[in-house]
C-alpha cells in the first residue's frame, strides 16, 4: 500500500510539474488537451528511462538480433499499452480521479498512428509486443508516414477519403536520431572500372535523399527488454535552392525538398498511374536501403568486417514482398562497399533473410516493370539481373531444356521483376501464416519452387497479442478469467486452457453474459452518438470488421441481411431473434467495386433502419473510419464473428483470433486460420459453412461454375439479386448496382461470381439459422463461448514468436 502511495505521489508531482513547464499554468487551469499532452510526456519519460536501462542490460549481448522489415506497423494508441506494460495504470487512474479527470476521456484524445492499414501491419505490431515481452532482441523497421492511408468519411453512403495527419501535433513516443541519418540514392547510372584486378562499380548522376530515423520504444509486459520500432523519414539533402529563392522563384526553390520528402508523406499512394508506381517503388527502396545500411553499420561497429559472422548476429525478416529490395541492397553493400566477391556476398545474404508470404492473390504478388526498376535503381538492377542469371543456370542444371519452367520461376521475365520470386531465391526460409495457406503455397502458388527448394518452405500460424486485445480492450473479461484461473495467462497464454473446466459453471456463464451485455451497452452508445442509430443491446451483435475486398465477402453478408428483411416483410410472424449487423471497413481509394459494396451496405441499412413495420428486429450499422482503437471497442461487444472469405483466399486472418479470444462465436468458411480454430474448439463450437478450398480450386480449374442456374433455382436468392436493380434498394439510382449484379450472374469478360457468393448463399443462410436457434439457449451459447476462450491460447502472438525464434530465427 505504501509503495502504491509513493508511486501516486511521484506521478502526481511529475504531472503537475510537466503541466507547469509545458504550458505555464497549474493543472487546475489546464485544458484537457494540455493535460493529455502532459500525461503522455510523463509516461514517455518513464518509457525512455526503461529504454536506457534495457540498453545497459543488453549492452554485452552478443547473440542474434532480428530486424523485422515491414511496410506497415498498425500500432494502435500507445498510452494505454504503455501504462499496462509499466504496471502503473491503476496508479495513473487514481491520480486522475483525485484531480477530477477521467483517464478514459484523456486516452480518447490520442490519434491512432497512421503507420498501417490492415492485418499485415497489425500482425507486425503484435509481433513487436511479443518479442519485447518474451525478451528477444529485435528492431522493427518501416516508414514514418506523415499521413496515414486516409480517414474515412461516409457521405450519402459513399466512402470519401480525407487526409489523416496523425503527426500534425507531433508524437510524444518517438526519439529523433538525426545523427544516424543514412543517404539513399535514386536514378543516375553505374560505371564499372577495373581496379587491382577486380571490377568496381560507381553510382553516378543520382539524386540523394536523407533518411532520418525516429525510434519508438516498444515495451514488453513485465519484461526488462525494451526494443525499438525504427521509422525512417525522408528529408532533402538541402533545404531549398537559395539562389532561386533570391530570384523570387519560391516554388522552384522548394521543389527538390518537396520531391524528396513526398517519399514518406503518405501510406500507400495510389499506384493506378506511372507516378504512383514510381513513388511506391521509391518508398520500398527508401526504407530498406536505410535499414540495411544501418544494420550493416551497426555490425561493423560491433564485430568489424568479418562478414562470415554476419548471419550469426543478424536475421532480417521480410514481411510480405514490400521489403524484398533488402536482398539486393545487402548484396550491393557487401560487394561495393566491403569488397566481398559475389559468392561470398551471396552466401551471407542467403543465410540472413527470411520471408513471410501473406497472400495468394495474384494482384498482391508484386511485379515491377523492368524499365521503371532499371531507371530508378540502376545498381540494384545489375544485381537482380545477376541473381536471376545465376538462378536460371541452376534451374537449367536441374531441369535441362525445360525453358517453360525456367521462365515461370525466373525472377525477371516478360519485362517484369517478380518480387515474391526474389524473396524465395534470396531467403533461407519461406513461410505461410496458417496451415492451409502454407499448404496452398507449397502445392499450388509456389509448387515448382517448393520442388526446387523443399527445405525452405514451412508454416508459422499467426497470433495476436492478448495484452492489447483482452487485457486492455476487455477489462471485465480479463478480470473474470484472472479470478477463475489467476493472472498467469497474461504471459503464458496456454494457461487459458484452465478456463475450460468452467464451461458448464452457471455462475461463470452468467458473469460472461453480463460482461458482454455491458460491453454491448457501451458500443450501442457509441453507435447512437456517431451513427444516430438506436440498437438494442439484447439483440445479437453480428460483426464483420476488416479491409473491404470482394474475397472477404461483405457482399454475401449484406445480401443475407436483405434476405432476412424480406422474410420479415413477407411474414410478420417470422421468428427472428433481433439482430444488429455491424460493419467496419475501408476500401482502397481506387477499388471501385469495394466502394460500391460500402454504398450497398448503407442503402440496405437506410431502408431497414427506417422501417417501423419490422419493430427493430433488424438493424444495419456501418462504423466509419475503422481503426485499431475502434476494433478494441467493437470486439468485446461482439456475439458473432463473420469470417466468411472465399475458401482458399484468406492467408490466415487475425480478427478471427481476437473475436475468439473475447468469446464471440465464429461463422466462417474453412479458410485461413479458421481451419485451425475449428480443429481446436471442435466443429460443434463454430459455425462452418460453404465450399472448401479444394472445391473452389476445382471450380477455378474446370471453369464449369454456373451461378445463373443457382439464381433461377433459389427464389430467395433471386429476390435479393433482383432487388438490387428494381428500385427496392435504391429507387433513385436504378442502374447503380447493375454491374455488380451482372458480374455475379454473368461476369465481365471473366468468370461470373469468382468469389462464389451465390454458391455459398444457401449454406450461409442455414448457418445463420443455427446461430439464431443456439443464441436462444444461453447454457449452450455461453458454454461454447467459454470453450472458444479456453482454446484461444494457441493463437497468441507469443506462441507465434516462439516458433519463429526457435525454428527460423534461432534467437536466444
Amino acid at each position: 500500500m505504501n509503495q502504491k502511495m509513493d508511486k501516486k505521489r511521484i506521478f502526481r508531482a511529475a504531472l503537475e510539474t510537466k503541466v507547469q513547464r509545458m504550458f505555464g499554468r497549474s493543472i487546475r487551469a489546464a485544458s484537457k488537451d494540455q493535460i493529455y499532452q502532459a500525461i503522455t510526456q510523463v509516461v514517455s519519460d518513464l518509457v525512455k528511462e526503461q529504454r536506457a536501462y534495457s540498453r545497459e542490460l543488453m549492452g554485452n549481448y552478443d547473440g542474434k538480433e532480428v530486424y523485422y522489415l515491414s511496410m506497415e506497423f498498425l500500432m494502435g494508441r500507445a498510452l494505454s499499452n504503455n501504462l499496462i506494460n509499466l504496471g502503473i495504470e491503476d496508479v495513473v487512474t487514481e491520480v486522475c480521479y483525485e484531480l477530477d479527470l477521467d483517464l478514459e476521456e484523456l486516452k480518447e484524445i490520442e490519434p491512432d498512428p497512421g503507420l498501417g492499414n490492415g492485418g499485415l501491419g497489425r500482425l507486425a505490431a503484435c509481433f513487436l509486443d511479443s518479442l519485447a515481452t518474451l525478451g528477444y532482441k529485435a528492431t522493427g523497421c518501416g516508414i514514418r508516414y506523415e499521413y496515414g492511408l486516409f480517414q474515412q468519411k461516409i457521405v450519402d453512403g459513399y466512402q470519401v477519403e480525407i487526409s489523416d495527419p496523425w503527426l500534425e501535433n507531433g508524437s510524444s513516443w518517438e526519439i529523433a536520431l538525426p545523427e544516424e541519418t543514412e543517404i539513399v540514392k535514386f536514378g543516375g547510372f553505374v560505371e564499372a572500372n577495373e581496379v587491382d584486378g577486380r571490377l568496381v562499380y560507381e553510382h553516378k548522376g543520382y539524386q540523394s535523399v536523407r533518411a532520418v530515423p525516429y525510434e519508438m520504444p516498444i515495451l514488453g509486459y513485465e519484461s526488462d527488454v525494451v526494443n525499438s520500432l525504427r521509422l525512417w523519414a525522408a528529408r532533402a539533402t538541402k533545404h531549398f535552392d537559395m539562389s532561386l529563392f533570391g530570384q523570387g522563384k519560391y516554388l522552384d526553390a522548394l521543389e527538390e525538398k518537396e520531391l524528396a520528402e513526398v517519399i514518406s508523406k503518405v501510406l500507400y499512394p495510389d499506384d493506378n498511374h506511372p507516378e504512383g508506381k514510381a513513388l511506391r517503388l521509391k518508398q520500398q527502396y527508401f526504407f530498406v536501403s536505410a535499414s540495411v545500411q544501418s544494420i550493416v553499420r551497426r555490425f561493423r561497429r560491433q564485430h568489424g568486417t568479418d562478414f562470415a559472422k554476419f548471419p550469426d548476429h543478424v536475421v532480417i525478416h521480410i514481411n510480405d514482398t514490400h521489403p524484398a529490395l533488402a536482398i539486393p541492397e545487402l548484396m550491393r553493400i557487401l560487394l561495393d562497399e566491403d569488397g566481398l566477391d559475389w559468392d561470398q556476398a551471396w552466401n551471407v545474404t542467403k543465410q540472413t533473410f527470411a520471408y513471410t508470404n501473406h497472400t495468394i492473390m495474384e494482384e498482391a504478388l508484386e511485379r515491377w516493370p523492368e524499365g521503371l526498376f532499371r531507371d530508378l535503381l540502376p545498381r540494384l538492377w545489375d544485381i537482380v539481373y545477376e541473381i536471376n542469371e545465376r538462378f536460371c543456370a541452376s534451374l537449367w542444371e536441374r531441369y535441362p531444356g525445360d525453358w517453360d519452367r525456367i521462365a515461370r520461376l525466373s525472377v525477371i521475365a516478360h519485362h517484369e521483376v517478380k518480387m515474391a520470386h526474389l524473396c524465395i531465391v534470396g531467403s533461407f526460409s519461406v513461410n505461410g501464416v496458417a496451415r492451409l495457406h502454407s499448404q496452398i503455397l507449397r502445392d499450388e502458388v509456389f509448387a515448382e519452387f517448393a520442388d526446387f527448394y523443399p527445405e525452405k518452405f514451412t508454416n508459422v500460424t499467426n497470433g495476436v497479442t492478448f495484452r492489447r486485445f483482452l487485457l486492455k480492450a476487455n477489462r471485465g473479461l480479463a478480470e473474470l478469467i484472472t479470478d477463475r484461473i489467476g493472472p498467469g495467462w497474461i504471459k503464458h497464454p496456454e494457461e487459458l486452457a484452465n478456463f475450460l473446466p468452467y464451461q458448464d459453471d452457471k455462475g461463470t456463464q452468467e458473469a460472461l453474459a453480463a460482461i458482454r451485455h455491458n460491453n454491448k451497452i457501451a458500443l450501442a452508445k457509441y453507435i447512437a452518438d456517431h451513427n444516430h442509430i438506436q440498437v438494442d443491446p439484447s439483440s445479437i451483435f453480428d460483426v464483420q470488421i476488416k479491409r473491404l475486398h470482394e474475397y472477404k465477402r461483405q457482399l454475401l453478408n449484406i445480401l443475407h441481411v436483405l434476405y432476412l428483411y424480406n422474410r420479415l416483410l413477407e411474414d410478420p410472424s417470422f421468428d427472428l431473434h433481433p439482430r444488429t449487423f455491424i460493419f467496419g471497413a475501408k476500401a482502397a481509394p481506387g477499388y471501385g467495386m469495394a466502394k460500391l459494396i460500402i454504398k450497398l451496405i448503407h442503402d440496405v441499412g437506410e431502408r431497414i433502419n427506417n422501417d417501423p413495420t419490422i419493430h427493430g428486429k433488424l438493424k444495419v450499422v456501418f462504423l466509419e473510419n475503422y481503426r485499431v482503437s475502434l476494433a478494441e471497442a467493437i470486439i468485446p461487444a461482439s456475439d458473432v464473428s463473420e469470417q466468411i472469405s472465399t475458401a482458399g483466399k484468406e492467408a490466415s486472418g487475425t480478427g478471427n483470433m481476437k473475436f475468439m479470444l473475447n468469446g464471440a462465436l465464429t461463422i466462417g468458411t474453412l479458410d485461413g486460420a479458421n481451419v485451425e480454430i475449428a480443429q481446436a474448439v471442435g466443429e460443434e463450437n463454430i459455425f462452418i459453412f460453404g465450399l472448401r478450398a479444394e472445391e473452389t480450386s476445382r471450380y477455378y480449374g474446370e471453369q464449369n461454375y454456373r451461378p445463373y442456374d443457382l439464381y433461377l433455382a433459389d427464389p430467395y436468392l433471386k429476390q435479393v439479386l433482383d432487388q438490387l436493380v428494381d428500385g427496392f434498394v435504391n429507387a433513385q439510382k436504378l442502374a447503380l448496382y447493375q454491374d455488380l449484379r451482372h458480374g455475379l450472374l454473368h461476369g465481365w469478360g471473366g468468370m461470373a461470381d469468382p468469389y462464389f457468393i451465390l454458391q455459398d448463399f444457401a449454406a450461409y443462410r442455414e448457418a445463420h439459422e443455427q446461430i439464431d436457434a443456439q443464441y436462444r439457449q444461453p447454457d449452450i451459447w455461453w458454454k461454447k463461448a467459454i470453450i472458444n476462450i479456453g482454446h484461444a491460447g494457441y493463437f497468441s502472438s507469443d506462441r507465434t514468436i516462439e516458433e519463429y525464434s526457435q525454428r527460423i530465427w534461432k534467437l536466444r
